[in-house]
């Protein structure tokens, strides 16, 4: 009798990671800013996978949610 083991995010559905244009496009900036954030720091935190730039999306949440300006 085998026995299933699963774990919290084997039952949660994954998104995709972000790309650097899909994350201008959330944002409303242009491409470049996100090229900027990732060479200078700033921005949502950046991933590298093999060359390429991703984030995820928790992660981008997480930041516009710090970016929020008290009225």
């Amino acid at each position: 009798m085998s026995r299933t083991v699963r774990t919290q995010s084997a039952t949660v559905a994954r998104r995709p990671l972000a790309t650097p244009q899909e994350i201008a496009e959330y944002c409303g900036v242009p491409l470049g800013t996100v090229y900027q954030w990732s060479s200078r720091g700033g921005g949502p935190k950046l991933i590298k996978v093999g060359r390429h730039l991703r984030a995820r999306w928790d992660d981008i949440e997480r930041w516009l949610d710090a970016q929020t300006i008290a009225a």
